[in-house]
């Protein structure tokens, strides 16, 4: 089946099928057939041994939230004749019927507007079905939720760039891909290709950003955020293994714990299936930077596979401004690859086993010949799906894997003519994930209850300089062990209303935290040893969605989230530029509330989406880096609990297809994101919070004559924000504008070629005080092999 959930049941709704059934026009042909038939059950009746009796079939078609479907297309092939299709449609109350059907057996095809096709193979079908269609409108369908729906259909802030989107967008990574998405924002501007990764934390919705994430980034349900220290490697997954993301703005722990305080971003990769598929995409741009990445996969009914990778390097760019430059200053620089080979075994619909690898190295200088960084990650990943019943679901997930950190720092002269080593870095850990949910369906009301745990041990071992020589060894971190409980439903009450809800218990538990320093010089060593800690987290939501009318709704969600400090922000310092952050084992969790509500439209046969709304997201003990010291050549900080910061705004979403070939979408988001309390400085109270642009708005347009290829403009402007807690250095506003254009030279070959930061814009991305920039104008040109779709 695909496509769509057949329940086999007696439902008593028989009588709701009468005469106004929708049939295919009877001809004089018919007529005759039907005279026929009469004549031979007439026969039958006298001696069976000649013919066997008709019958009928029916059965309703409704959509997800229980809603019938009308003037949905049904075709029926009998298994013994199958040269002949019947077909009818559904009346008003999602309802058909086939009369004088010989026996029950055969394929059953199933069409409706907005909904993917459902085919459906009966092999002893009851006297009626339920048919449960899955939704497919231009809009995208979500399932970050848990849970699968239309978008227009779902009450939380969700934002998706399918496959499509994504292949029109200039931008060579998925990072910068999704910066085209208001709301989304790393740590920083600068990006993947030239930003140090413990500065690529997402933020959402103007919660604040720090190099550990608050948002939740997931591939295929697996957490990519580092397990030491938060942030996230985009090169991890090939882009050419994406189908799709969708970006959740919002606290969503209910459903999926820690790090979804300010939202959660779901990666999925594209489905297996029997038949081959090849995608390769090679380019070759500006600053010396090729690029390759593929996906294959082939199979059988029983046994599919797929392989993965991706390749990318940049000679990149001079980060530091033109007119602060000295002769120390070099590139920042990338060159990353990574490798994910799968296996899946199928035993039939929903059930199936797999196993997947993943390889992933990066390596990267920062702006200096002596500030460089080197990560090596592993991980291996297995599942298991069985639908117990059509109406019940069990997934089963493990993963785990290992990385190794390795980063230099620097100290540079004031007038950057010269540096000098200060700190040799390793950050060696290891992690494991268990993870379990069960689905289940009752008529149209849809729940799902599940569970995971999650071990992490790191450490960070350095080396200190000084006057030329090694000068201290120190050795920080520790444990952690997080499990968590949840579950959630959705609910339709009536045609017009869905309520929907969930919780999650969380505990977690920080143990054998220490810190050792010993100095090479007198041979002296400082040893602290942290006491075990424990917290826990309760996170409610509850939404609402109302459908005023056919194409207005208006939903609402109140929801909960939490981010527990990670190891590297209990235990690890480190520098950027001239900016040093210390360590804080005393930190706590991170909690937040989040309000929103919106007004949702869906016109013109769902060519036309509009999501527009109001939020607010108070977020208490927020982790910030906090200015305890200013001198000429050092900015001290420490991460501390602030008291409590609030990020309320607007936002709004669009998706409009003119025609066939144009389609426009986009959006804009309000936000004023402000410390509203921390007695221990009283300083930082009303002041915006770091690294958050008040204003952002982005639009994509897309133009595709057939004849003539596929033309794709994206526009992104942001206001001006701060880069300290102290609101004194001001990154100023930007605007920006992409370019890209394909044309195929045959049905299997694409020739492309974009432009990022066509007018060369000059976006500040940092001030240390030193003012850095994000890239400048970028090209690239390259070919897409699209082989077996």
């Amino acid at each position: 089946m695909d496509g769509g959930q057949t329940i086999l049941s007696r439902t008593g709704r028989l009588k709701d099928c009468g005469t106004d059934v929708i049939t295919s026009p009877i001809n004089r042909r018919g007529l005759v057939g039907a005279a026929i038939i009469i004549f031979c059950s007439l026969i039958c009746f006298a001696r069976p041994c000649i013919a066997q009796s008709s019958t009928s079939l029916t059965g309703f078609v409704f959509d997800q939230v229980g809603a019938p479907i009308a003037n949905a297309k049904i075709r029926f092939i009998e298994a013994r004749s199958s040269a002949i299709e019947r077909t009818v449609s559904t009346n008003d109350t999602g309802c058909f019927l086939f009369e004088n059907v010989t026996e029950r057996r055969g394929r059953l095809i199933v069409d409706a507007a907005g909904f993917r096709q459902s085919v459906l193979e009966l092999t002893a079908a009851a006297v009626e079905m339920q048919i449960v269609l899955l939704p497919d409108s231009v809009s995208g369908t979500v399932t970050i939720t848990r849970t699968e729906s239309r978008l227009e259909d779902t009450a939380a802030s969700i934002v998706t760039r399918g496959r499509d989107d994504l292949d029109v967008t200039a931008a060579a990574t998925l990072d910068d891909r999704l910066r085209q998405i208001p709301g989304f924002s790393l740590f920083r501007r600068a990006g993947s290709r030239s930003a140090n990764p413990t500065t690529q934390g997402v933020s959402l919705r103007g919660v604040g950003a720090s190099g550990a994430s608050r948002a939740l980034v997931m591939a295929d349900g697996i957490p990519l955020n580092d397990p030491f220290g938060g942030w996230v490697y985009w090169g991890r997954v090939p882009s050419e293994s994406i189908s799709q993301v969708e970006v959740l703005r919002g606290p969503s722990a209910d459903l999926y714990g820690n790090s979804a305080i300010g939202g959660t971003i779901a990666i999925s990769t594209l489905p297996l299936r029997a038949g081959p598929l090849v995608n390769i995409e090679t380019s070759y741009g500006t600053q010396q930077t090729p690029l390759v990445s593929g996906f294959a996969s082939a199979g059988n009914p029983k046994w599919k596979g797929s392989f993965a990778g991706e390749f990318f390097q940049t000679d990149g760019f001079i980060p530091v401004d033109e007119s602060q430059r000295g002769t120390v200053d070099t590139n920042a620089n990338v060159s990353r690859w990574v490798i994910s080979p799968f296996v899946e075994r199928s035993f039939g619909g929903t059930r199936r086993v797999f196993g997947k690898a993943e390889v992933f190295h990066e390596a990267r200088e920062n702006g200096t010949p002596l500030q460089t960084n080197e990560t090596d990650l592993w991980n291996v990943a297995g599942g298991f799906d069985w639908d117990l019943t059509p109406r019940h679901l069990i997934s089963l997930r493990a993963n785990g894997g290992g990385q190794n950190y390795d980063q230099t720092f620097s100290a540079i002269a004031p007038d950057r003519n010269s540096e000098t080593l200060n700190r040799l870095q390793n950050v060696p850990s290891s992690y494991a994930g268990f993870s379990g949910q069960w689905t289940g369906t009752q008529k149209s009301v849809v729940m799902f209850a599940g569970f995971d745990v999650r071990g992490v041990r790191g450490h960070s071992d350095e080396t200190g300089f000084a006057n030329g020589g090694a000068a201290s060894l120190t050795d920080a971190g520790g444990n952690e062990l997080t499990g968590g409980l949840f579950a959630g439903i959705v609910v339709p009450v009536g045609l017009r209303l869905t309520l929907s809800g969930g919780f999650r218990s969380d505990w977690w538990r920080n143990s054998d935290g220490f810190s050792r320093t010993t100095s090479l010089v007198s041979g002296t060593m400082t040893a602290t040893d942290f006491p075990d800690r424990s917290e826990a987290a309760f996170s409610p939501r509850l939404s609402a969605l109302y459908r005023a009318t056919k194409n207005f709704s208006i939903a609402g969600t109140y929801s909960e989230g939490f981010r527990r400090p990670t190891l590297n922000e209990l235990y690890r310092n480190f520098r950027v530029g001239d900016v040093f952050t210390l360590a804080n084992a005393d930190l706590h969790a991170e909690r937040a509330r989040g309000f929103d509500a919106a007004a949702i439209i869906s016109a013109f046969g769902r060519r036309l989406y509009i999501r527009a709304g109001m939020f607010c997201t108070f977020i208490s003990e927020n982790v910030s880096n906090v200015t305890l010291n200013v001198t000429p050549t050092l900015i001290t900080r420490q991460r501390q609990n602030v008291g409590e910061t609030r990020a309320c705004g607007f936002e709004t979403d669009w998706n409009l297809v003119i025609t066939r070939e144009l389609t426009l979408s986009g959006g804009y988001t309000f936000v004023d994101s402000r410390v509203t309390d921390f007695p221990a400085n009283l300083a930082l109270e009303g002041l915006q919070v770091p690294q958050v642009a008040p204003h952002q708005f982005a639009s994509q347009l897309k133009y595709a004559p057939a004849k003539i290829g596929t033309l794709g403009v994206q526009i992104r402007a942001n206001s001006s924000q701060f880069d300290d807690d102290l609101n004194l250095f001001r990154l100023a506003a930007f605007a920006t504008a992409d370019v890209f254009f394909s044309r195929r030279l045959t049905p299997k070959v694409e020739f492309f070629a974009a432009v990022e930061n066509i007018f060369d814009s000059k976006i500040e991305s940092g001030r240390t005080p030193v003012l850095t920039l994000a890239s400048p104008r970028t090209a690239r040109a390259g070919l897409r092999f699209r082989f077996g779709r």
